[in-house]
């Protein structure tokens, strides 16, 4: 998201000596050492739970729809930059997630530049590959973020994407709670170009995983264009050629106010749409919550069964992070003693959702 541009400048100097030795130390739950095969076996889902309830997602029509083809919304959490904060995302705060939350979608937000895949591609694609397997033992969908921010064009990174997907989608194909994300924010760039990356993108996971679901991030930061000064018709009048796909939004409600709000109700009735982070602070993740905005968007998202998941599961210092600080160190994840006000919201949010149709 746009804000940890924000965040590097302000801790550049920190980031050395402090970030890179936490998440390097807590990255045993849910990966390889990097360098080395995947060794661990495959996760089954559990009876019950949202992704084995729901089986295999599919597109139908302007919908998410489950095996059944019954249109569903899921609503979770995204992880912070897993470079930063893989502390945050380990068997307790995962359980919790599950099971006190009762969240049914893990958003895994793997930057790219900025400390991120292109670094080391090797350990974080393992990464990634050992958060899948953890959301698959508790039943959550895995949403895999290709969380490129800067720069904006994804076209940048075209050939790690390539490499990085063909892998994800290789080994995790036959599971039927694998969503991909395939570019998160692209910004200061045409939609045309957009579409041209999406275009050569779908046929690699294709190839490998015929039936996932794959999203794209919409021009503007996520937003229908509107914060690049366009607007939703760029994508209504030149679509992804590609089924089984949908358009991601991103709204931070106390920034994004009318023009933003109106611009998602108008593309809900034209374009799949899933909202793949939001907040209820401002587009730099901090300040004061603004919850009323907050459930005019959720509740046109319930309304729409447009899916959602919200910025962030860490214990990030900023209010858009749900834990307080130095939680992540600990083991103590449920209930609403570790949380910040937004925290406590948006939990009880994922807590009322519709997850678990039968029909």
């Amino acid at each position: 998201m746009r804000w940890d541009k924000i965040r590097l400048r302000v801790t550049a100097a920190l980031a050395a000596g402090l970030l890179a030795p936490v998440a390097a130390a807590s990255t045993s739950m849910a990966t390889e050492t990097a360098g080395e095969p995947a060794t661990q076996a495959a996760a089954a889902l559990p009876p019950g739970s949202p992704a084995a309830v729901n089986g295999q997602l599919k597109v139908c029509g302007l919908q998410l729809c489950n095996s059944a083809g019954k249109p569903i919304q899921l609503r979770g959490m995204s992880t912070h930059g897993i470079q930063w904060y893989s502390q945050c995302v380990k068997a307790a705060s995962l359980d919790a997630l599950a099971n006190d939350w009762k969240a049914d979608v893990l958003r895994i937000s793997m930057y790219i530049q900025e400390g991120g895949y292109e670094t080391n591609p090797r350990k974080f694609t393992d990464m990634v590959h050992g958060y899948i397997e953890e959301a698959t033992k508790r039943g959550m969908y895995a949403l895999v973020d290709w969380h490129q921010l800067t720069p904006g064009d994804p076209n940048a990174n075209l050939s790690r994407a390539k490499t990085f997907f063909t892998e994800i989608a290789q080994r995790h194909k036959d599971k039927t709670n694998i969503i991909y994300d395939i570019a998160n924010e692209p910004n200061n760039v045409s939609w045309d170009r957009v579409r041209s990356y999406a275009e050569q993108m779908v046929p690699v996971i294709r190839a490998q995983d015929s039936d996932g679901v794959v999203l794209v991030g919409t021009h503007g930061w996520g937003s229908l264009g509107i914060s690049d000064g366009r607007d939703e018709t760029d994508i209504i009048n030149n679509p992804v050629r590609a089924t089984n796909f949908m358009y991601t939004f991103h709204f931070y409600a106390a920034s994004h106010k009318t023009e933003y709000f109106n611009a998602l109700t108008r593309a809900a009735n034209r374009i799949p749409l899933f909202v793949t982070e939001f907040g209820t602070q401002t587009a730099s993740g901090d300040g004061g919550n603004d919850f009323t905005n907050s459930q005019k968007y959720l509740d046109f998202l319930a309304s729409k069964k447009i899916s959602w998941t919200n910025w962030n599961f860490s214990d990030d210092s900023r209010s858009g992070a749900v834990f307080k600080p130095g939680t992540c160190a600990g083991s103590s994840f449920t209930g609403t003693a570790p949380l910040k006000p937004a925290g406590v919201w948006i939990r009880d949010r994922i807590r009322t959702g519709d997850n678990f149709p039968t029909s």
